[in-house]
């Protein structure tokens, strides 16, 4: 038997006055969804366990059949999957934004989406000024980044960038939970300042102000972890080939540690203006190819969502 999961990320929101109290779902034109509902059987499923905060990395893997409680490592590790970056012993690995920040407070939590070539050249300018013995940084997608650092202790409080625009981001810097990783948030949060000094004037920035856009202009690590011990869905429940389409590395490093094939898409950028049938036609593929499951992400709903914009 095929099985596909067809996962809208955020698409479920919240009720907006300006569309009669509806949700954006409930507003949108969608036969499709709305014939699959009526012939098909639905139900509601608690995605984030209590004690958890809402997020991608906690809904997925949840969606999948893991128990976040005992499998989960942080957003950083599962994208190190993504991007072929082993994690080692004694290694930590964190999500790295690319961020704006306007008049000392966080703008945004994307440097105004960023392109991967300008955000490129700025990962490989901040490890060539920054990168040591300590810390290292990873290329990823747009304003998605990953950072390793040796040693630290993941005992500590991050805030999502996405969580707080408009904030003074010195009040949101790290913070350490216990005493003993007081050292590791304290050299993170010099990391972030030394970046902003740095990244202030890089021609990258300076183009883009002077095109009207957001500067890429601090970084923002968050969700720190070790490398997790997922058991694969083929040991879990059977699945013996599966795929995973998503633009996003860190939906494709959990699919990474399930077991399942990255299938990448010419044009899919994690936004509204995503290629959707090329996303559609890579699944049918590999349904036709041999898989069994394939797990089929789509993001822009939820980076709608992090803009506020629901048209």
């Amino acid at each position: 038997m095929k099985h596909i999961i067809i996962l809208g990320d955020g698409m479920a929101d919240e009720r907006i006055a300006k569309l009669n109290n509806q949700t954006p779902l409930e507003a949108a034109n969608k036969p499709y969804i709305d014939l699959i509902a009526k012939k098909g059987c639905t139900g509601l499923f608690h995605t984030v366990p209590e004690g958890f905060k809402p997020g991608s990395e906690i809904a997925n893997m949840c969606v999948l059949g893991y128990d976040v409680r005992t499998e989960f490592e942080g957003r950083g590790s599962l994208e190190a999957a993504s991007i072929g970056v082993n994690i080692m012993p004694g290694e930590m690995a964190m999500r790295c934004n690319l961020i704006c920040v306007q008049d000392g407070k966080i703008k945004n939590h994307s440097a105004g989406h960023i392109s991967n070539e300008e955000a490129k050249e700025l990962i490989e300018f901040l490890q060539a000024e920054l990168g040591n013995d300590v810390f290292t940084f990873h290329n990823g997608i747009s304003y998605r980044h990953l950072l390793i650092m040796k040693g630290g202790n993941k005992q500590i409080t991050c805030t999502p960038p996405h969580d707080v625009p408009g904030t003074p981001y010195k009040d949101v810097l790290v913070k350490a939970d216990k005493p003993e990783a007081e050292d590791t948030a304290q050299l993170l949060n010099s990391l972030i300042l030394r970046s902003q000094e740095l990244l202030a004037n890089h021609p990258i920035n300076l183009e883009r102000i002077a095109k009207g856009k957001d500067p890429a202009n601090s970084i923002w690590p968050w969700s720190a972890g070790y490398k997790p011990a997922m058991e694969t869905l083929n040991t879990k429940f059977g699945i013996k080939k599966g795929a995973v389409i998503s633009a996003v590395d860190l939906i494709r490093g959990i699919g990474v540690y399930c077991g399942l094939k990255p299938i990448i898409v010419d044009g899919a950028t994690g936004l509204w203006n995503t290629n959707y049938e090329g996303k559609v036609q890579a699944a049918i593929d590999a349904l036709n190819d041999g898989c069994d499951f394939v797990f089929l992400h789509i993001e822009a709903s939820d980076e709608a969502g992090h803009e506020g914009d629901f048209e």
